[in-house]
């Protein structure tokens, strides 16, 4: 992502301050896609936080990894802050640094791109009203933000990831946030939501994403929830409304349970997210 092949391209648009994917033409050309998708948030993903103690504990592991700091300085570069000790002495093992991360967060966290009040989108809903078109062979293709079901036969009409809230990715951006938090700790601080003039630690902002996620399946003031938003049946029946689907991903702006409802296995992920340390929220 950082550094691709010998000309040094890279997906990090230093313009808009986030990840595209950039295609290779056979004439040797490169064209950025400017779709600002999930795509160019999972780099937040590349995280893992490594304590002292457990280094003590494998020392040919340790020593791999200081190995590659002193032979292998193109690769080791690539590998943000290993030399630099965080909180508690401890090593983060990241593909961003703070600026970048802030960037990318400051998108995710704009409620007029990627952060609904359920979650994170697929796709930053600025491209409802600016679809991304891109021309090939005098063809016109587009993408434009679908909160739901797609409107396109693309994949045989199962093009699902241009606007709805996916629990597995979300849930890794939660874990992601909290490890990053370990190192940081309190003194980094992002604005959550953008423009609010709330700022929060990691931490605080894996805890908001946490109650989002779970506001889907919680029944709000009026008592209904909103994974079954539409069917009054299953909002109010006594033998309906307390049973609650799992589906498979859900509306990027209302929360409704999309797709195919039976998804017990990534969507279950919901049930970590009520323990105490994301705010002991209960169905």
């Amino acid at each position: 992502m950082n550094n691709i092949g010998e000309a040094g391209i890279g997906l990090w648009d230093e313009q808009d301050e986030f990840y595209y994917d950039i295609p290779n033409l056979p004439n040797g050309h490169t064209i950025p896609l400017k779709v600002r998708s999930m795509v160019g948030l999972l780099p937040l993903c590349a995280v893992e936080v490594l304590e002292p103690a457990s280094l003590e504990q494998v020392p040919e592991f340790a020593g791999r990894l200081k190995w590659f700091l002193n032979y292998r300085p193109d690769l080791a570069r690539l590998v943000s802050r290993w030399q630099e000790r965080g909180q508690k002495e401890r090593h983060l093992l990241s593909l961003l640094r703070g600026h970048r991360m802030k960037c990318l967060l400051r998108r995710l966290l704009d409620e007029s791109e990627f952060l609904s009040d359920y979650g994170v989108r697929a796709l930053a809903k600025i491209h409802e009203v600016n679809p991304y078109v891109f021309t090939c062979g005098g063809s016109e293709m587009c993408v434009r933000y679908q909160p739901a079901e797609s409107d396109s036969g693309v994949f045989g009409g199962n093009s699902n990831w241009r606007g709805p809230i996916w629990i597995p990715v979300n849930y890794l951006l939660v874990e992601s946030l909290e490890k990053f938090h370990k190192y940081y700790g309190n003194d980094f601080t992002v604005e959550c939501p953008t423009g609010s003039g709330r700022f929060l630690t990691l931490r605080e902002i894996a805890a908001e994403l946490a109650r989002r996620l779970t506001r889907i399946f919680l029944r709000d003031d009026s008592m209904c929830r909103p994974v079954f938003n539409g069917e009054e049946k299953m909002q109010t029946d006594l033998h309906f409304r307390d049973y609650i689907l799992f589906y498979e991903y859900f509306h990027g702006d209302n929360g409704r349970g999309v797709g195919a409802s039976h998804q017990t296995g990534w969507t279950g992920l919901i049930a970590n997210l009520l323990k105490p340390n994301h705010g002991g929220l209960q169905l």
